[in-house]
């Protein structure tokens, strides 16, 4: 696949010493639902150009681009859109990617509403793990949230049937928005407690700028911790990796773990190691980003996999971005974010 692919550079750190370990790989811009803290209806309707088959990144393109990541310390991969089981035949993409030197992980994030179909060819093809998006356990609270008719119902058996598969460990998001769904969090925690599901709570976040996101809609993690507390008693658990995002904790009764993802209210752009490459092979070093670098251009030119691999350390190289740090003063700024279906969560 690669003709120089080697371990030369391998643990690239950037201009703040963070190493370049995890990839996020949006294989489509394309979903089936319009959630509204991510594709609002009114800009993602009926007239909105997504990407043509022709612009996105082949299999063949996207695997040669991360084999190429492997080379610099990448370890894990993760499958994201826009919905990622909208691209068709994805189950050959997982097996090309698990087959790549170096590689330990390949993930993936869904809406969990083509799961229940998918896990078991998607498992057999290497996915190790998957994440599913899930913000309230009422169809009548879903739909208003996914501005979309949706069935709970769907999801969750989406959800067994990669517990089933052996997707595990198995991930369960949900946004907590204020005004929407917080009032949902004991029932979440319920329903995943004594499950093998590690449910995470994360932060309502102003990723993108069609999402008309205000401060006020946030429910800090520190809030939900204590909704959760005052039924159960938790304790902190290490993180389980370097880089990992969200802060873990365990029911002391041993009914399982859960976790808060706290990118508003306590920032954790020190330990960031994720890079992410949109459908159509931008290369994005921040979900706040406002531009990436073309990498389908060098492709499609002839460039050899020494350019390539040198193009991506000097992105990586070359990085500062700390945005979530610099919130406030970076509001200004928020018109000009690429959106979160463009480059995965």
């Amino acid at each position: 696949m690669a003709d120089v692919v080697t371990r030369e550079h391998l643990g690239t750190r950037d201009q703040l010493g963070r190493p370049l370990h995890d990839l996020r790989i949006s294989v489509t811009d394309r979903c089936n639902l319009r959630c509204r803290y991510c594709m609002p209806r009114e800009v993602y309707g009926a007239g909105f150009r997504f990407l043509p088959r022709a612009e996105m990144l082949s299999f063949a393109e996207i695997a040669r681009l991360a084999a190429l990541f492997a080379g610099l310390g990448v370890r894990k991969l993760r499958l994201t859109g826009g919905e990622p089981l909208l691209r068709r035949d994805l189950e050959s993409l997982v097996e090309m990617l698990a087959a790549i030197e170096g590689i330990e992980e390949v993930a993936m994030t869904t809406n969990g509403v083509l799961l229940a179909d998918r896990a078991r060819s998607l498992a057999d093809a290497g996915l190790t793990r998957a994440t599913v998006s899930l913000d309230a356990l009422e169809d009548e609270t879903l739909a208003r949230i996914a501005d979309a008719p949706l069935s709970v119902r769907r999801v969750l058996d989406g959800i067994e049937a990669a517990l089933g598969a052996g997707l595990s460990p198995l991930k369960v998001n949900m946004v907590v928005r204020r005004g929407f769904n917080e009032g949902c969090v004991l029932e979440m925690a319920e329903r995943f407690r004594h499950t093998p599901v590690v449910l995470r709570f994360i932060e309502y976040m102003d990723v993108g700028s069609t999402n008309g996101w205000q401060p006020e809609e946030v429910v800090p993690a520190r809030e939900v911790l204590d909704m959760l507390a005052a039924r159960w008693a938790l304790d902190p658990l290490a993180p389980s990796a370097a880089g990992e995002v969200a802060s873990r904790y365990r029911y002391r009764d041993g009914a399982g773990e859960i976790g808060v993802i706290h990118s508003v209210s306590e920032p954790f752009c020190g330990g960031c190691t994720r890079a992410r490459l949109s459908a159509d092979g931008k290369l994005f070093t921040c979900l706040f980003a406002r531009r990436g670098t073309d990498l389908r251009a060098l492709l499609r030119a002839g460039a050899s996999d020494s350019a390539l691999q040198e193009a991506l350390r000097a992105v990586w190289a070359g990085r500062e971005d700390r945005y979530s740090a610099e919130r406030a003063s970076a509001r200004g700024e928020l018109a000009a974010k690429v959106e979160m279906s463009y480059i995965g969560g």
